[in-house]
């Protein structure tokens, strides 16, 4: 079993940065593949970035790629998101999770995810 704790999010205007975090209990994270999913009001949840197990590869949703990045640090379990030139579009629940196979854009593919973050981003 994966705990995953997201952190992070809050209240941005647009054009604004903001660095989600998201911490894991298990020893062995990296074992996972991680990806972060959002999901707006009313929307159904959507692939945001993935990484792979050792963070060398990332992978992301056009409507984020060039504004998003995606790491790992595995020494610390944590994967991070930084998020630039936020957009109001971008608001939504923002969700990590883990992969015990490789990173997808599939939610179906994934393990273990956390409980979310909120970020809002005002126009």
């Amino acid at each position: 079993q994966v705990h995953l704790v997201e952190s992070g999010g809050g209240l941005v205007q647009a054009g604004g940065s903001l660095r989600l975090s998201c911490a894991a209990s298990e020893a062995t994270f990296s074992s996972y593949a991680m990806g972060w999913f959002r999901q707006a009001p009313g929307k159904e949840r959507e692939f945001v970035a993935a990484t792979n197990k050792g963070g060398g590869s990332g992978y992301y949703a056009d409507s984020v790629k060039g504004r998003f990045t995606i790491s790992r640090d595995n020494a610390k379990n944590t994967v991070y998101l930084q998020m630039n030139s936020l957009k109001p579009e971008d608001t939504a629940v923002y969700y990590c999770a883990a992969s015990a196979t490789v990173p997808s854009v599939v939610t179906a593919r994934y393990d273990y995810w956390g409980q979310g973050t909120q970020v809002t981003v005002s126009s």
